[in-house]
């Protein structure tokens, strides 16, 4: 099943476009396809919470829909299987990405990369995955941040760093989660392969915590003396 995708200069949320154009496609009665909708930038772009998520030109803005087989038991596990296919796409060239838990990409502890996941269900069943993602490819990015082409060592845009290479990769990486749908244990190992370990701990419940991995749900474990605790985090 190859994808169908629509390409906007500009748009208030491409998740907004995405979620009309499911709605339209199931009032016609159409069955389940692979859909995509990016934009050039976003007006009114957001990620985790409702938070704001800046959206110029020059970055990837996309927002996604497909077919899920599989029973993954959360949309947290869903944006760890979308978060790993898309470290090894960026791998391939040769950057380090590390997965920040639970949504988040990070190049040398700067944020390349946020994902947004959910699961559709009808029914009691998953219908279809649906997964919005920013990420810098050559766009301005604040201190705290980091974009591909920064990462590639370029000072203005690296090729690779496009928007038009960088979707190609970010739709491999959807496919790639898809296709491993029925594997939660192998997502869980890659993700955690690549987990964000901060040197000074993670903080929780204003202490601080030993981050231990993750569990097959995609939850965070964390450690602190002879206390154990699992974070799970709803989208």
């Amino acid at each position: 099943m190859s994808w169908q995708l629509r390409r906007l200069p500009v748009c208030a949320s491409t998740e907004l476009e995405l979620d009309r154009w499911l709605a339209k496609r199931q009032g016609l009665g159409l069955p389940l396809a692979k859909l995509a909708v990016q934009a050039g930038r976003q007006r009114f772009g957001h990620g985790q919470q409702g938070r704001p998520w800046q959206s110029p030109a020059g970055g990837l803005w996309l927002s996604a829909a497909f077919p899920w087989a599989g029973a993954l038991p959360s949309s947290a596990a869903l944006g760890l299987a979308v978060a790993v296919g898309l470290a090894q796409q960026l791998e391939q060239l040769g950057v380090p990405v590390q997965l920040k838990w639970p949504n988040d990409l990070l190049v040398h502890n700067r944020k390349l990369a946020g994902l947004l996941p959910r699961l559709r269900l009808r029914g009691g069943s998953i219908r279809w995955a649906q997964v919005g993602l920013g990420l810098n490819g050559c766009n301005r990015v604040p201190a705290a941040a980091i974009s591909l082409a920064q990462a590639l060592g370029a000072r203005r845009c690296h090729p690779q760093a496009r928007p038009q290479r960088l979707l190609i990769r970010l739709l491999a990486a959807c496919d790639w989660a898809a296709a491993h749908a029925s594997e939660p244990e192998l997502v869980r190992s890659a993700a955690e392969a690549r987990l964000w370990r901060p040197a000074a701990g993670w903080l929780h419940g204003g202490e601080t915590w030993q981050v231990l991995g993750l569990d097959g749900s995609g939850r965070l474990r964390l450690a602190l003396g002879n206390r154990q605790v699992a974070l799970q985090r709803h989208f």
